[in-house]
């Protein structure tokens, strides 16, 4: 194998192993992107489940619950407290 630029073997060989290493971590950061996206959701839907669940178990005593189906568990999950104030008066005043 012909040197580059006056490198030994030994060392472009080093140089190329290194190179692919850090190309092999960038393409692995990449694809655990995603996944690591998908379970934060999952995660943030099901507490948002489990507020709106709360709130359905204490309202449920004076009539007033609010469906939960993916949709209003990923907003109370994103948004946290004020997503679950929002579903709140969403139900009050536009249902």
């Amino acid at each position: 194998m012909p040197a580059i630029s006056g490198l030994s073997g030994d060392m472009t060989i080093a140089i190329a192993y290194v190179f692919g290493i850090i190309l092999l971590y960038i393409i692995g950061r990449m694809f655990f992107m995603p996944i690591k996206l998908i379970f934060k959701l999952i995660y943030n839907g099901l507490i948002g489940g489990a507020m709106l669940w709360a709130v359905n178990f204490i309202g449920g005593h004076v009539g007033f619950m609010i469906a939960i189906n993916p949709l209003t568990a990923l907003v109370a999950g994103f948004l946290g407290l004020p997503g679950v104030i929002l579903l709140i008066l969403f139900k009050l005043f536009i249902v």
